[in-house]
């Protein structure tokens, strides 16, 4: 091509990237879908669930992990703690998810492909977790002597187990509610540059208090999902940086040469 020809506009890297939205809206319903289907297939251990919770209680205390009674009394000394915490662990879990992933496919979409495979792998963990290891939260294990605040203060999110066909209780490990959270929060740190990202941390530090201290998890179900996340993220490496674009030249403009192309100098 002679060098004053002009050339194409070369398009923006993001627009390159970004997957197609009707594409990407059927298959986060597909795998939604899959997930439910999961989750019900789940139900009917209930044996199973509360053995196993006894297990996890034991082992907690044999490793010595803090109690979840701690947390849950800071909650009990103030109703709006209480209320607060109840509200967090009903309303955020999700749609903080589902804002994170619109706001990195429309200004990220590079970090948008990377973010949604980490969630389907750690999100596929978890069922598989959930099918293998049916566990009662601690709510309902006697033996913490725990309050299920939701029920007793509210907003309440799931009905009684025996009726509720919505959403399978016995689910508790791993907690999807930690693992998301910290996939949101790493996101967000490898998706900006600010110096203030790594406080998005706090993100799932907050959700395991809540889920801990609300008596829907045990330790143990954040500090597997905090695991199941990493090695998600070990397994898939978050995009490299896109090389600078060339720049644009205007029609008739001649391309200016590289130093490699330059006239050696004259003696």
């Amino acid at each position: 091509m002679p060098p004053d020809t002009p050339t194409e506009p070369v398009p923006p890297t993001g627009r390159r990237l970004r997957p197609h939205p009707l594409r990407e809206l059927l298959l986060v319903a597909a795998l939604y879908t899959v997930y439910r289907l999961g989750r019900i297939a789940a139900e009917g251990h209930v044996p199973r669930a509360f053995g196993n919770a006894a297990d996890v209680w034991s082992l907690e205390r044999t490793l010595h992990l803090p109690g979840e009674g701690d947390v849950q009394r800071v909650l009990l000394h103030s109703d709006l703690l209480v209320h607060a915490a109840n509200a967090f662990y009903a309303t955020v879990h999700f749609p903080a998810t589902v804002l994170f992933l619109l706001w990195t496919y429309w200004r990220r979409p590079g970090h948008y492909v990377w973010i949604r495979r980490v969630l389907t792998v750690l999100t596929g963990a978890g069922l598989a977790l959930h099918l293998l290891v049916p566990l009662a939260p601690p709510r309902m294990l006697e033996a913490t002597g725990l309050v299920d605040t939701a029920r007793v203060y509210g907003p309440a999110v799931y009905g009684d187990p025996a009726t509720d066909s919505l959403s399978n209780q016995f689910a508790a490990m791993p907690s999807l509610h930690v693992g998301w959270a910290l996939t949101v929060a790493v996101g967000l740190i490898a998706a900006t540059r600010s110096r203030r990202r790594w406080l998005w941390l706090l993100h799932p530090a907050v959700t395991l208090l809540v889920v801990v201290g609300t008596a829907n998890h045990y330790w143990l179900d954040g500090i597997v999902a905090a695991a199941l996340t990493g090695a998600a993220l070990l397994l898939l490496r978050p995009p490299t940086a896109a090389p600078p674009l060339p720049p644009l030249r205007l029609p008739g403009q001649r391309r200016r040469p590289a130093p490699a192309e330059a006239a050696p100098a004259t003696t």
